[in-house]
């Protein structure tokens, strides 16, 4: 589970990410629910990090979003 805060990184075409309240960044997977990718959103999400994915932006651990709630 990770808790924080969902951001939109202007990295190359960019991208959306979560600044987790521990201080890491976790870049979020491609087909993450809509609803989730509000700039500034608290969220609470349940996923799991792709260890097997790289990306263009590589700004931290990729994960894949199995469900989330507003906090």
């Amino acid at each position: 589970m990770v808790t924080g805060t969902v951001k939109r990184v202007a990295m190359g075409t960019g991208t959306w990410a979560i600044e987790a309240d521990n201080g890491t960044t976790y870049e979020i997977y491609r087909g993450a629910p809509p609803e989730l990718l509000e700039d500034g959103l608290k969220v609470e999400v349940n996923g799991s990090v792709r260890d097997d994915v790289m990306t263009l932006a590589a700004i931290g651990p990729v994960l894949e979003v199995q469900s989330f709630e507003k906090r």
